[in-house]
């Protein structure tokens, strides 16, 4: 007599008798114990700078083992003030402008099917390709003639030609992924070229709109080559080359330059967790598709 197994059945009990250490749920344990201890060794520098800097200074007499003297300290004896107020200008100039050209341009490398297209394009990822050092020369000689050397002005329009071309690649890149079936149906409801990129494109493209504005931050914000060579009085500075200014030439008060290095870090990783939650993957048309 031949015994009729039920394949349903069969896969039920199957799935009852799997163990709980299957290979592929070790395979995730490993690959969770991975990334737990290769995101402990990179934070292990964050964690050094945070108990340096509320370590005491060793010309402090104070005896506590922890302590906040060294951020009261940078701001009440030194310029921390001001030059963060000068990082903050800048970098925001910088951001505005960037994006409000990279948005615009992006739309026509990711619409824009012609040779002038084609020429611009390969423009952009020529001046990408080379290293802003390579220019910090004849900008200086150029800027000196045109009076905008030792000012914020001159630090603005350099890291906004610096940043402008990634940030219209990046803009080109996330607008490629919206539909543009959604434009044709704006025109056809009597929308104009601007009005449909205005109204459909920019609307839905704020992810792209937000890492653009984080990268173009970070570039200007960590700046440190640019603005030594082209900033020279001390009340101008921006935070790097303020930082810089901590290191003397036989000491070092490390507890204040780590206290520094915390304000610096807190304003990019302020803006990253406010925005985060604004960010998407695949954009409008990863979520057309799977509909």
């Amino acid at each position: 007599m031949s015994v009729i197994s039920d394949p349903v059945t069969h896969g039920i009990r199957r799935d009852h008798t799997r163990t709980p250490n299957s290979p592929k749920r070790l395979g995730r344990w490993w690959r969770f114990a991975f990334m737990l201890a290769f995101t402990a060794v990179a934070l292990v520098p964050v964690g050094i700078v945070f108990f340096l800097a509320l370590r005491p200074g060793a010309r402090s007499g104070n005896t506590s083992s922890f302590t906040f003297e060294n951020f009261s300290h940078i701001f009440t004896t030194g310029q921390t003030l001001q030059w963060l107020a000068n990082s903050l200008v800048v970098t925001l100039a910088t951001v505005v402008v960037s994006v409000a050209v990279g948005a615009p341009a992006g739309y026509v490398l990711s619409r824009g099917r012609s040779k002038a297209v084609s020429a611009y394009s390969l423009l952009l990822f020529v001046v990408q390709a080379l290293p802003v050092i390579t220019a910090v020369i004849p900008l200086f000689i150029l800027f000196a003639k045109l009076r905008l050397v030792d000012g914020l002005l001159g630090l603005c329009i350099i890291y906004v030609g610096a940043s402008v071309s990634v940030a219209t690649w990046m803009m080109a890149a996330y607008m490629d992924s919206i539909p543009v079936a959604l434009e044709h149906a704006a025109w056809i409801d009597g929308c104009s070229t601007f009005g449909a990129f205005v109204r459909i494109v920019l609307r839905n493209s704020l992810p792209g709109i937000l890492s653009t504005a984080i990268y173009t931050f970070l570039v200007s914000w960590n700046d440190y080559l640019v603005a030594l060579v082209f900033i020279r009085t001390q009340g101008k500075y921006t935070l790097p080359v303020g930082l810089s200014s901590f290191f003397q030439q036989n000491v070092v008060d490390w507890g204040q330059v780590m206290a520094l290095a915390i304000i610096m870090m807190a304003p990019p990783v302020l803006l990253f967790t406010v925005l985060n939650k604004y960010f998407s993957i695949g954009g409008i048309g990863g979520s057309l598709a799977g509909q």
